[in-house]
């Protein structure tokens, strides 16, 4: 496996057909085919399902994804800070619904930026897709329109699916805040509960729970951000003064899980009580893809149930 194929595999993704991809990359298609199909033999699993109108992500696919897009931003990283010597552009992407709006704002937002400094990229395409593209980071805005009739469906990823699920009285939203210098940066996102829609999206300023997925974001200074009976939750294997802390990464990787989101989703649960295991359960089988539940599903009750001892 070389880093050439991953991004290889990142590009044929992203176009949806391999002689765009090789046009893209400026390789042949044949040599872009035989690489793949040799990266493929050599992982023991099909990335792509190949048809007369293009190539889809298989489910085996889709979680090789998730791995090569960060395997390839954190080379760019280290390459942009070592060789390059922050040299290379830093990219910025949206995905939209079809809407002049968004294409407007979007120009707007690239006039006030030197274009030889920032890429900038918008896609146009459905709903599904723009919330893949934002979960496997090819953009860092995701615009969707939200009303009364796809306003829940849409608010339901793990902890909002969770406390909705089954409940014509309980309305989420989820959202984040994502670093605008580039791929990999830290990432804050919000998600408030409550008894009636949720309208707004402003960034929260007092938090019943902090989430943190990696202890060098953790800082003292986020204790004044929490309500008098909050708590912060940090994957971190040492001890920190005021915060519960769990080792996420060696649950996931017992459970060969790319990230720590689950177990941490699992922490969440368990110590806040917010939502029961089973709802938890429900919102995983409503939200992933069936090949990776049963992993992610066991990873969440064995979080859940350790901090429960």
């Amino acid at each position: 496996m070389t880093l050439q194929q991953l991004k290889y595999v990142l590009a044929i993704s992203e176009t949806g057909s391999m002689n765009k991809a090789a046009e893209q990359l400026y390789v042949s298609q044949p040599s872009l085919t035989s690489s793949v199909q040799e990266l493929e033999k050599e992982i023991d699993i099909k990335i792509f399902n190949r048809s007369g109108r293009g190539v889809t992500l298989t489910n085996d696919g889709a979680e090789f994804l998730q791995y090569a897009r960060q395997v390839v931003g954190q080379f760019d990283i280290l390459s942009e800070k070592y060789i390059s010597k922050g040299n290379v552009k830093k990219k910025f992407g949206v995905s939209t619904q079809h809407y002049s709006f968004a294409v407007k704002a979007f120009v707007e937002m690239v006039k006030e930026f030197d274009t030889s400094e920032y890429e900038f990229a918008i896609r146009e395409t459905k709903t599904s897709e723009i919330i893949s593209d934002v979960a496997t980071m090819r953009s860092e805005i995701g615009i969707i329109y939200l009303n009364e009739f796809n306003r829940k469906p849409l608010s339901k990823l793990l902890l909002g699916a969770a406390y909705t699920v089954d409940s014509d009285d309980k309305y989420a939203l989820a959202f984040p805040s994502f670093g605008p210098e580039r791929r990999g940066a830290p990432v804050r996102a919000f998600t408030k509960l409550d008894t009636k829609p949720v309208a707004d999206r402003s960034q929260t300023e007092k938090a019943d729970y902090i989430v943190i997925l990696d202890d060098t974001l953790y800082s003292s200074d986020l204790k004044e951000l929490l309500n008098e009976s909050g708590k912060i939750i940090v994957n971190s294997k040492n001890t920190i003064d005021g915060a519960e802390t769990f080792d996420a990464e060696k649950t996931a990787a017992e459970f060969r899980l790319p990230t720590v989101n689950t177990v941490m989703f699992g922490l969440l649960v368990g110590i806040s009580g917010v939502v029961t295991e089973e709802e938890a359960v429900s919102s995983i089988k409503g939200y992933m893809p069936e090949k990776i539940q049963e992993r992610n599903i066991g990873a969440l009750l064995k979080a859940a149930g350790e901090v429960r001892r």
